[in-house]
């Protein structure tokens, strides 16, 4: 049987509360922790989370709370799953409040805006690389993790002990994990996916049919391999579940907002309308630039995740976007 562990989860949106709701589901004492405090009120009076994931009720053992201090006291793992753009700060303050044998858990997908660092990089610097850092990545839609579907995601770390500690306390009837160290390969996977999901999204939009779409993915994924690889990871890592495995989930599901972006630019809707009425981030959005900058340092070209770019910032339309990828010259299939 698991260990008993507290456990504080940073981030009340949706994929922080299906965490808690799923840690606190397999016996495990979780405090969540959220930056609004009005918000962390109506979870601790309705027993869920309104904005981000109503209708499912919180374990007794989640104790929502808005005090930091409170949620990082006397706490054997910390997870992190807040949006890309404020990783940073909420690592920062928290930094001196984390128990230097605690495990990190960086449940949080995309690359850093100027620095085009990877999520666990960031609290690598935040915490001065002193703490034992695993990413869980996979296709795993919050609402399914907290009703209880059947998921499958990957823990990595380059911390072989620490890797396995989130393998076993994290495991659930309905949720397995699985172990790898290539923390690059993963994290590259988890972050481009949503770029290119984007693109699917457009596909989907414009109505371009099932052998664009097809094609879309294939193609996005060797796109996605081929930074992977810049920056250490192993294609075979984007072969398994952070890679193909979650791009094919976000490309294709309703339950996608990166998808969801695409689908309304394809019908003609402004970035800036689309994103006025989202709750939840599109983490591609933010992604694409941090990218293509990515991709640009290491010498590596990122044809789908351009032609976004040029959509995102209204350069060009969706379908103009779309007919340049196109219109590349063909080459070999395989990366030379």
């Amino acid at each position: 049987m698991t260990a008993r562990e507290k456990i504080a989860v940073v981030g009340a949106g949706s994929w922080g509360t299906a965490l808690a709701i799923h840690l606190g589901r397999a016996g495990h004492d979780v405090c969540l922790w959220g930056r609004d405090a009005a918000l962390v009120e109506e979870i601790v009076a309705a027993r869920s989370n309104p904005r981000y994931l109503s209708g499912l009720t919180l374990p007794e053992l989640v104790i929502p709370t808005a005090d930091l201090v409170e949620a990082l006291d006397d706490t054997a793992c910390i997870v992190f799953a807040v949006p890309s753009h404020g990783l940073r700060a909420v690592v920062s303050a928290a930094a001196p409040w984390i128990d230097r044998r605690a495990i990190i858990v960086s449940a949080t997908k995309g690359l850093e805006n100027d620095s085009h660092l990877r999520m666990s990089q960031v609290i690598d610097e935040e915490t001065a690389s002193a703490r034992r850092v695993v990413v869980v990545s996979g296709p795993s839609f919050a609402a399914e993790v907290a009703t209880g579907l059947p998921t499958a995601v990957l823990a990595a770390s380059s911390d072989t002990a620490a890797a396995a500690y989130v393998q076993d306390r994290f495991r659930g009837p309905a949720f397995r994990l699985y172990v790898s160290d290539d923390v690059a390969g993963v994290e590259i996977g988890a972050a481009l996916k949503n770029v290119i999901a984007i693109a699917a999204g457009v596909v989907e939009g414009i109505g371009l049919g099932h052998n664009a779409m097809a094609a879309l993915i294939t193609r996005g994924l060797a796109e996605i391999s081929r930074l992977a690889c810049a920056e250490g990871g192993r294609r075979e890592t984007l072969a398994g579940l952070s890679g193909l495995g979650d791009l094919v989930l976000t490309c294709t599901s309703d339950l996608s907002r990166n998808r969801y972006v695409g689908v309304e630019l394809g019908r003609g809707r402004s970035l800036l309308d689309i994103l006025s009425g989202m709750r939840m981030v599109a983490e591609g959005v933010r992604t694409t630039n941090a990218a293509l900058a990515l991709g640009e340092r290491h010498g590596i070209e990122l044809p789908i995740a351009s032609e976004m770019s040029a959509v995102l910032e209204n350069r060009r339309s969706p379908r103009e976007g779309v007919e340049a990828l196109m219109g590349r010259r063909q080459r070999a299939e395989a990366d030379r």
